[in-house]
């Protein structure tokens, strides 16, 4: 307690840190839930829960480090492992992000790593649409990055959602200016997902997405 006060500066949070914590406390006053779940996964909450069964071709969409075999063992691809656990183990309705990092076997480039950010989202509740999920994003985007922001959804295939579609955002203080961003993926959930998770599909329905954090931040 005799040395000297010296003054030193409290540093600040990375900007990729910065945009996942505006995004997180935008869905959580939207009444979403935060949800983590383990960097370590098994086969079936990363892949077969996912309507992913075992040597289906979607599967080297995500090119995969696997800690063990027989049984898999691995390295999480995406943050939808944590939707299927919270799907396990709560009955609808549901509202949850999953933010996180995740990692997948690519090659290393200015747009691309071997590990990056995700948040998820995953809503489950009676009657929800495609319109619903649109408005969700359409808000969010504005709210992140201004009335100028908006979106745009484009045909596309993942395994888990049905109809699928490509999440593109109009960013207006991209780096290198005003341009539009791929985003992520996004769509209705597959009622094999939901049946995977014990949810009846006849009687519920829900939208989930995804978008890289570091595709998205200002800088």
């Amino acid at each position: 307690i005799t040395l000297f006060n010296e003054p030193s500066g409290a540093g600040a949070l990375h900007p990729v840190m910065a945009t996942m914590d505006k995004i997180i406390e935008y869905f959580m006053m939207q009444n979403f839930s935060l949800e983590t779940g383990p960097l370590i996964e098994d086969d079936f909450h990363n892949f077969e829960a996912l309507n992913l069964p075992k040597y289906h071709p979607a599967r080297d969409m995500q090119d995969t480090f696997f800690v063990e075999r027989n049984p898999d063992v691995l390295l999480r691809t995406h943050t939808s492992s944590v939707q299927v656990r919270v799907m396990q183990t709560t009955k609808p309705p549901i509202r949850v992000i999953c933010p996180g990092r995740v990692y997948r076997n690519e090659a290393i480039s200015a747009r691309a790593h071997c590990f990056f950010h995700q948040i998820e989202g995953l809503a489950v509740d009676k009657g929800l649409t495609m319109a619903d999920m649109k408005g969700t994003l359409e808000y969010m985007a504005r709210a992140m990055f201004g009335e100028e922001a908006r979106i745009r959804l484009r045909p596309n295939f993942f395994p888990f959602t049905e109809p699928s579609a490509e999440l593109d955002l109009w960013h207006p203080h991209a780096k290198g200016g005003p341009q539009w961003i791929e985003w992520g993926g996004c769509g209705m959930v597959h009622p094999n997902v939901l049946r995977a998770a014990g949810i009846d599909p006849n009687v519920y329905s829900g939208f989930a997405f995804g978008m890289g954090i570091e595709r998205t931040h200002p800088g």
